[in-house]
């Protein structure tokens, strides 16, 4: 079963809508950016002044007679370049404020979108996905709409105003000169198209094995149980070395090319400004320039030239951006195997399950489950049983809709799954899971889980019944302890019994086992298994089985073998026929008893 992916969406006007709830604050980035820009343009004045007017001591005539004299002059000219500068630091860090606030709310907005994607993915789209490269695209690819959009969109723009403001005040000063500096942007064009390629290809490379890196340390740090028992840390340890490495040199050649692309339009931009000062002192000497005129075009043409530089020297982190951004915008292309229905319970289901000749593969070719067939009335109780591999995970799974059948169609309370909302056909479904998952939260709220509103005295109640009670008073805090990751404070039976006690508080009208008691001792399963036939009693409930206490009281056993249901009865009728169950239990696959400790 392959994913639907459209096509990805194109980068700019994916950024450009991401930047549309904050238009109000861009707008008013833009008009501190004009700001800055007349403050840009009224930094040489000042120093015009001091060349043209204090040193030869002869004022211009629009001057005042009060200002004429030398000194006064020089005061105004001094506190005029002060008073710039400040206001300009001050719009500065308004300006920086602004657009680092914009960047990073795209980022947290985008973060949000693609874990809320990645959540509707079937297990199917997870069962192939690499558990570390989705932690680094949700938490690294995804700062990269925050450089698009200030290092990218915005620098654009604001140095769009920029420039056209210095190429009015400078075409106005000299229009050779001003050909001149603008010579460069030909040869600067012609460097970005040379190095696009391969900026972008490796800024992905790059991307991609960083998160090598990610996926490495969290497949062994979720398994470090098994990596110590083996003996493996070297060979981990060497692993990990290798893929880093491996990231290092990548970037390395990453920054090598953006400081490379920096290089060369630093050089011609210097190439520009040394033509302009040679011209321009020409100019000067022959009366065509005041020396107060070329410092003023010489300081413009930097202030001019800052723009050009910042926008093709950050060519080559946008164009890591870009890689990035690209990587989070395959993901949200990726469309849910699973689709929404748009159908909700009016009330309480009764909880009667119907396969209709479903059947179902993980992979084309390869049929995990052929034919099934059933019916499960309210209440019942159905013990699936059968060999490793005999696709008993896999029907229950498809219960919840984490898979679709290929053929056929599974009903409830005569509805076809597939009509009803997610959320509306998982609310009516409690699901005890083999491993036993356990949340590093407290103990209370890891059985309320599913259930948040719970009372105190409902969370009791329930760990109480899955006999979890004892040995949560026992723990530091009581039921106010936090786990530790995966649960790893508790042995295996404790997490199990803490999410028995999850699924009998959420209290739900189809209830699904898988193995609840393969973790406990004798005592405690029987405990158990009491208190887990009281409370289904009036719930529809599949339980994946292999011991005798639990088929012994299920109402229906459904005996699959290769994926079909080749036997189908009670316990007793089961082992009166002499069939694929009897041998099942005379070899011991239904265990007459428990042998390990909780």
């Amino acid at each position: 079963m392959a994913d639907s992916r459209p096509p990805t969406p194109r980068i700019l006007p994916f950024v450009l809508n991401a930047l549309w709830p904050y238009r109000g604050r861009f707008v008013l980035g833009l008009a501190q950016v004009a700001l800055i820009t007349v403050l840009e343009l009224a930094k040489p004045w000042p120093l015009k002044i001091a060349l043209d007017y204090v040193l030869p001591n002869q004022p211009p005539a629009w001057l005042p007679p009060s200002m004429a004299e030398r000194s006064r002059l020089l005061i105004l000219a001094t506190l005029g370049l002060v008073a710039i500068y400040a206001v300009l630091g001050v719009v500065q860090v308004w300006n920086n404020y602004t657009t680092i606030a914009i960047g990073q709310n795209m980022v947290a907005d985008l973060r949000s979108r693609l874990y809320q994607h990645l959540q509707r993915l079937s297990l199917s789209f997870h069962t192939r996905a690499s558990v570390g490269d989705l932690i680094y695209r949700v938490t690294s690819d995804t700062y990269a709409i925050q450089t698009l959009a200030m290092n990218g969109v915005f620098p654009v723009l604001a140095s769009a105003t920029l420039l056209a403001g210095m190429f009015l005040v400078l075409l106005q000063m000299d229009w050779l000169l001003t050909a001149l500096a603008a010579a460069v942007c030909p040869a600067l064009v012609a460097v970005l198209f040379l190095m696009e390629r391969k900026l972008a290809g490796t800024a992905r490379e790059a991307r991609e094995r960083e998160s090598r890196v990610y996926d490495h340390v969290q497949r062994t740090m979720s398994a470090v149980k098994v990596v110590q028992a083996f003996s493996k840390e070297p060979e981990e340890h060497a692993a990990f070395t290798e893929r880093s490495e491996a990231s290092l040199q990548a970037h390395l050649r990453l920054y090598l090319w953006q400081t490379a692309f920096g290089a060369s339009t630093g050089l011609l931009l210097a190439a520009g400004s040394a033509a302009v000062l040679w011209f321009g002192t020409q100019r000067v000497w022959g009366g065509r320039l005041s020396a107060g005129d070329l410092v003023v075009f010489l300081n413009y043409l930097a202030s001019l030239y800052g723009p050009l530089q910042a926008i093709f020297s950050t060519y080559g982190s946008v164009q890591g951006a870009r890689a990035g951004l690209r990587r989070v915008l395959e993901l949200l292309a990726t469309a849910p195997e699973v689709r929404d229905g748009s159908r909700v319970f009016a009330r309480r289901p009764a909880g009667r399950v119907r396969f209709e000749h479903v059947s179902f593969s993980y992979e084309r070719g390869k049929q995990t489950l052929v034919d099934i067939d059933f019916e499960a009335a309210p209440g019942e109780l159905i013990a699936i049983v059968g060999p490793t591999g005999a696709g008993k995970s896999t029907l229950v799974s498809l219960i919840p809709r984490f898979y679709d059948p290929d053929v056929g169609r599974i009903l409830i309370d005569g509805i076809d799954i597939r009509d009803l909302t997610l959320r509306s056909l998982r609310e009516a479904i409690t699901m005890v899971l083999q491993p036993p998952i356990v949340f590093p939260l407290s103990v209370w709220e890891n059985i309320a889980y599913g259930r948040p509103e719970a009372s105190p005295a409902e969370i009791e109640r329930a760990a109480r019944l899955a006999q979890a009670h004892s040995f949560i008073e026992r723990l530091p805090n009581g039921y106010e302890t936090v786990l530790g990751s995966q649960g790893t404070t508790l042995s295996e039976g404790e997490r199990q019994r803490l999410t028995i006690a999850r699924a009998l508080l959420r209290d739900s009208p189809i209830l699904i086992l898988d193995e609840p008691t393969s973790s406990v001792d004798l005592a405690t399963e029987t405990a158990i298994l009491d208190a887990l036939f009281t409370v289904t009693r009036n719930r529809t409930t599949f339980v994946i089985a292999h011991r005798l206490a639990t088929v012994q009281r299920a109402d229906q056993i459904l005996v699959l073998d290769r994926g079909r249901i080749v036997e189908r009865g009670t316990f007793a009728q089961l082992l009166a026929r002499k069939g694929f169950f009897y041998r099942l239990y005379s070899h011991g696959l239904i265990m007459p008893q428990v042998g390990t400790a909780g």
